[in-house]
């Protein structure tokens, strides 16, 4: 494509480099000498190469911003859907797992609880949960349980409650895990009860569990707190019983029956 108006190829390539610092598109600086030889090659209108200009920087900045969303999330690893062995654990419905993945029920503010023992999944699936709901531009935090109530513990001391709790209720998604894990005692549970009533129909919760709710008095030592708790998170929500065999152990079992 040539340059207009008297203006050198290297003169253009300048100016639009320029230009696309100061405006900031990278991807476009970075991008548009290829996309216009191919531009050139495939015959493409000035409206047609504009356009692909214009697309790929939408898509790198989409991309760019999921990333952000990820890493602010505070997820400990990486887990997506689609590594998930579903085989590995019957008792997980896939089906069930796959619609939530398209996010319908964080724009809901629904609560999710994925219920069973240790190494059935209930990590795995909380944090693709949560890394697919960041990608469809929801802003989602995870943490453990009891890191959660330590920090809500310390805010309250340092008379910084209110805005501690407000800062966990802006997020769209709040993923707990590792609940039922730790006791704790009434002050923490009343806390994190806090918690959950500021997104209470509202903006959505996840949470893992290897305790059944029967099982929650061991934690929320208060009958009434746990009851009012279980309220909050079960309330038009959906609850995933990820069973009791441990696919980790049995993964590990299998390695070494194969040596």
């Amino acid at each position: 494509m040539n340059a207009r108006r008297g203006v050198t190829e290297e003169a253009a390539v300048a100016a639009i480099d320029s230009a696309c610092r100061l405006l900031r598109l990278p991807t476009i600086r970075a991008r548009f000498a290829d996309i216009a030889a191919d531009s050139q090659r495939e015959q493409l209108s000035y409206l047609g190469f504009l356009a692909e200009l214009v697309m790929v920087e939408c898509e790198d900045r989409d991309k760019r911003a999921s990333a952000r969303r990820i890493t602010a999330a505070g997820f400990p690893r990486t887990k997506i859907l689609a590594d998930f062995d579903f085989t590995a654990n019957p008792a997980i419905p896939a089906a069930v797992i796959n619609q939530l993945a398209t996010g319908a029920w964080v724009k809901a503010g629904q609560p999710l609880c994925l219920i069973g023992d240790s190494g059935t999944g209930k990590s795995h699936l909380l944090i693709a949960l949560g890394t697919a709901a960041a990608q469809q531009g929801y802003r989602v935090r995870y943490t453990l349980t009891s890191k959660l109530v330590n920090e809500l513990v310390e805010a309250a001391d340092d008379k910084q409650l209110s805005k501690t709790i407000a800062r966990y209720g802006r997020v769209d998604l709040l993923c707990l895990d590792e609940l039922g894990f730790l006791e704790l005692d009434r002050k923490g549970a009343e806390l994190l009860f806090q918690v959950l009533t500021e997104r209470e129909e509202k903006s959505a919760v996840a949470i893992a569990s290897n305790e059944a709710f029967s099982g929650w008095t061991k934690t929320f030592t208060d009958p009434r707190l746990c009851a009012a708790i279980v309220d909050r998170l079960t309330f038009n929500g959906q609850i995933i019983e990820t069973g009791t065999t441990s696919y980790r152990l049995e993964h590990s079992r299998a390695a070494r029956s194969s040596q």
